[in-house]
């Protein structure tokens, strides 16, 4: 399957794992000495520590107003300026801090930066201003980027010259706030990718479904009428949930019942060669998996495992507790296929359509949950296919 991260988001990602490594480890040296032996430097490092992490979920928004105002205070208390302001490609969005009457300053050194790419500064000697009070002697204006692009600016005025310690700091804060911007957009890259792959799934889903199962109600129109309203009535129900547009995540109770759903439909095609087996333990039934993640290898096993057995088949659903994850294993007793053939189906499932449904949740739960969390497929030739994925009971973020 296709990476999900590129080298440079790996590295923003670990960057921030080791971040928070570090605060747990201050925090817990502090705690074990009950900060009676901590010395000033640890002291100095934990609070540094401490403002950058209150600052990062607000960053990890993306750039807002909201999150500008939200992360400004503590990135000041890093510098220990007069004022801070943060600007996007437009406006100013946030302003922390007296001497606001230099906010046209900022902005005519933000656009500065945005046509230069490198940073601005404003010298005490530079600086014009009509106010007695005014303490401010420099301002320093640094780029904030995203995947190489300039996407805003942080300025920070001083009350004492802008030197080379200012200049320094302001830029070490600004690429800790641009590594926060773009885990903020991988975040949105992943969700944006999430989305589209439930737009190509349900795409997928629906012609070949469709056709089958309006045609087998209009078969039954005549001849049981009762049958074929109760029929129309399913199919309604599982378009309509389907093609919802409510979230990416669902339960498994609702994944099954939507299952049901689709067999009670394909039965009406099949009748008696097909057939299923639920196997759920109830405990398991509120955990929350990606949207139309079952489904689609309920569907692989009709179409591909049993319509083209002769005597027909079973499939067999089962859920059960496994600790901190439940496993979810969806086996048919069908035709089976060379695993070698299932391994370049799915390598090219997102462009040749062959088992696309298959390719898409496995690319789906790897990007939920990590990669660890793929579809572990077990077939041969006349020996059906078993499908296992396991599911995180909690994993933060992942809700309905």
């Amino acid at each position: 399957m296709p990476e999900l991260m590129d080298s440079p988001t790996a590295l923003i990602i670990a960057a921030g794992v080791i971040l928070v490594m570090l605060v747990v480890v201050v925090w817990l040296i502090l705690r074990n000495r009950r900060n009676t032996f901590a010395t000033p430097l640890e002291k100095a490092t934990f609070a540094t520590l401490h403002t950058v992490a209150l600052a990062a979920p607000a960053l990890r928004e993306g750039l807002s107003p909201n999150s500008a105002a939200f992360a400004l205070p503590y990135l000041r208390q890093l510098l220990d300026t007069c004022a801070l302001a943060m600007t996007d490609r437009d406006q100013t969005l946030a302003w922390d801090g007296d001497a606001d009457q230099h906010e046209p300053d900022v902005r005519s050194l933000a656009q500065a930066v945005r046509e230069t790419g490198r940073q601005q500064v404003l010298s005490h000697s530079a600086i014009v201003c009509d106010r007695p009070d005014c303490v401010v002697n420099g301002i320093v204006v640094v780029p904030l980027e995203t995947n190489g692009e300039i996407v805003g600016t942080l300025a920070a005025l001083t009350t004492s010259t802008a030197g080379p310690v200012l200049l320094r700091a302001t830029a070490e804060v600004a690429r800790y706030v641009s590594s926060q911007l773009e885990l903020a957009e991988l975040d949105e890259s992943r969700a944006r990718l999430n989305r589209a792959e439930v737009r190509a799934l349900r795409a997928q889903i629906s012609p070949h479904f469709v056709y089958n199962a309006l045609t087998t109600i209009a078969s039954f129109i005549r001849t049981d009428p009762v049958r074929a309203r109760e029929l129309l009535i399913e199919f309604a129900d599982f378009t309509r949930y389907s093609f919802r547009t409510a979230g990416e995540y669902t339960t498994l109770s609702d994944e099954l019942a939507n299952i049901e759903r689709y067999i009670r439909l394909e039965k009406a095609r099949f009748s008696d060669r097909l057939n299923i087996k639920l196997q759920i333990a109830p405990e398991v039934l509120s955990v929350v998996l990606p949207f139309l993640a079952l489904q689609p290898l309920v569907e692989n096993a009709v179409r591909h495992g049993l319509a083209n057995k002769p005597s027909g088949g079973t499939i067999t659903i089962s859920a059960e507790n496994a600790g901190a994850e439940c496993v979810i294993i969806v086996e048919d007793d069908g035709i089976g296929m060379d695993p070698n053939r299932l391994t370049d189906d799915l390598d090219d499932a997102h462009l040749s359509g062959a088992h696309v449904g298959l390719g898409n949740v496995d690319d789906r739960m790897r990007s939920t949950f990590g990669d660890d969390f793929g579809l572990v497929v077990e077939t041969n030739i006349g020996e059906g296919m078993k499908i296992t994925l396991r599911v995180p009971k909690f994993r933060a973020g992942i809700r309905v």
